[in-house]
Parts: structure tokens; C-alpha cells; sequence
């Protein structure tokens, strides 16, 4: 996948399908669109994602985990643009000549149908509709995904998210959440009960659920394991940093230096500390009971 990454300074060689918006959840509204371009490929056309870099303060996806997600559903151009004046001054008539035709040479274009553009969010996804023949390209517009009649967006989901409703998180983005990183190492108190966890520790961005033990799925190394996660700080151990530490329930795994992806699937409880290590461990290992309940083992 061709990457550009806050920079305006991008161009394509050829043709276009292109989608446009935050894509900063790449949930089911944005997989409708995804669909859109991607199946203008057997056209010759690049299917071409161009997300605009808002001003969120966390993340439901990091940069990469965007990236990466994008790529597999097998998007041939991404480009994260920066939200500077250069872009959000424009007019809707320049952004479509300076941008989706000179720079893009786009061909086709799915948007949703609350998508603005251009200075004061001027130009619309009507606008690019109603001028398909004066700009040269097609356009589609395409209804909102919905869940229990609420348009599906990623406020709904943020929403979601502050309650642990790991669930309906899952049943918005069209996935289970997830955290990915690089296995760090921790204190090791786990591996001092027996039990060796793998910690991520989050990019600030990142947006994370309530602090608390979470049911989970652990992709590592091309498979898939059952976990049991606690995000937060580890108040029993004085934690001094909000992370993802994860038991995986397999033996001799070593990953630390590893990238893994934990996909929260279910919050069972809140984050307690406990009056000793001993306390920690007998509730670990009832958590660990449940999970395996939950998990139909």
C-alpha cells in the first residue's frame, strides 16, 4: 500500500476510486465506503482512502493500527492528511481541482452523506454529486450505517466505549476493539505468581476503555489465544503507567519484543487494589475461572 503520512505534499499516477473522511475508526460506515472503491478495482482504478487528520484528542484506532487495518482490507492508497490551512482554507472548487482531480486524478468517489469539505465545511457530498459532470468523475452517496436506528459514528462508539460495553463496541466497529503494540517487559510480578503476562503500553493517543479485567482474544505469532486483561495502572503493585497487561492462557510463550494485538472482548470487573500480592493472585486466579466459563472452556 502507498503510504502518505502527514504531509500535503502527494500525488497519484494514475486513475482513483476515492473515499474521504476521518476513517479514525475504520468502523461499519466506513467499511460501506471501503467496499465502494474497492470495487472499482477490477476498473484499473486505485482504491485510495483519504483521511483527514482531525484534532481528537484520543484515538479509537492509532495511526498505525489504521494503517494496518486499511492495507488488509486491501485499500491501495492511503493518505493522512494533516488538518493545516493549506487544506481547510480552501473553497470547494479548489479542493476538488487542486486535490481530487490534479493530485488524485479520481475517477470515482464514495462519500457518506454528511460529508463536508472545503472552508466553513462549504462543500458537501450534494455539491460533488451535482457537479459529477462538470468535474469528470462519478459520485456516490451513501446512507449512513445504522445500530438500534442511531447513525453509527465514532462518538457512538466513544460512547460505547466509556461504559465497557465491550459488546456493542464490537457490534459498531464490525470487530472487537483492540490494542496492538510491542510486548514490553513489566515489574514481572506476574511471572512471580506463575502466572507471565504481556504488557503493551499504549500510545497517549490512544483511546482505552474504564480501567478494569477484560475477557480477551491475543493474536500473537498467527495465532489466536484466549487472554485476560487488565487495563489501568496496577494500584496492588503502585503502578506508575496506564497499560494493557495481558495473561495468555497457553504455555511457553515469550513474546516479549513481539507485536500482538489484544481484541477486548468482554469487561468483567473494575480495578481494585488489593491489601497484598497474595489477595491479587487468589482473584487472578478466579477471573481466570470465569474467563474460561465465558470462553466455553
Amino acid at each position: 500500500m502507498i503510504y502518505f503520512h502527514g504531509t500535503t505534499d502527494f500525488r497519484l499516477d494514475g486513475k482513483s476510486a476515492v473515499t474521504l473522511g476521518k476513517f479514525d475508526g475504520v468502523h461499519r460506515g466506513h467499511q460501506k465506503l471501503m467496499l465502494k472503491i474497492l470495487d472499482k478495482k477490477h476498473e484499473g482504478l486505485l482504491s485510495t482512502v483519504f483521511a483527514i487528520n482531525g484534532r481528537e484528542k484520543y484515538l479509537i484506532l492509532t495511526r498505525e493500527e489504521q494503517r494496518e487495518l486499511l492495507e488488509n482490507m486491501g485499500a491501495d492508497v492511503l493518505i493522512d492528511c494533516p488538518f493545516v490551512p493549506e487544506i481547510y482554507t480552501m473553497t470547494p472548487e479548489e479542493f476538488v481541482q487542486g486535490i481530487l482531480i490534479n493530485r488524485l486524478h479520481a475517477a470515482y468517489i464514495a462519500v457518506g452523506t454528511d460529508f463536508h469539505f472545503g472552508h466553513n465545511r462549504a462543500g458537501s457530498a450534494q455539491f460533488l454529486k451535482e457537479n459529477e459532470e462538470r468535474f469528470g468523475f462519478q459520485v456516490d452517496i451513501v446512507e449512513k450505517e445504522k445500530y438500534r436506528g442511531r447513525e453509527i459514528s465514532s462518538t457512538y462508539i466513544r460512547e460505547i466505549l466509556e461504559t465497557a460495553d465491550m459488546e456493542t463496541a464490537a457490534k459498531l466497529l464490525g470487530r472487537p476493539f483492540y490494542v496492538s503494540g510491542t510486548v514490553v517487559h513489566g515489574c514481572h510480578i506476574g511471572t512471580g505468581m506463575g502466572m507471565p503476562t504481556a504488557n503493551l503500553v499504549p500510545t497517549p493517543e490512544k483511546l482505552l476503555p474504564p480501567d478494569g479485567v477484560y475477557f480477551s482474544d491475543v493474536l500473537a505469532e498467527g495465532n489466536i489465544y484466549h487472554g485476560f486483561t487488565n487495563v489501568g495502572y496496577k494500584p496492588t503493585v503502585n503502578g506508575k503507567f496506564r497499560g494493557v497487561e495481558t495473561y495468555i492462557d497457553a504455555a511457553n510463550l515469550n513474546l516479549y519484543g513481539k507485536r500482538i494485538k489484544v481484541a477486548l472482548r468482554h469487561f468483567e470487573r473494575p480495578e481494585i487494589k488489593f491489601n497484598s500480592i497474595e489477595q491479587l493472585k487468589e482473584q487472578i486466579q478466579k477471573d481466570i475461572s470465569l474467563g474460561r466459563e465465558y470462553f466455553g472452556e
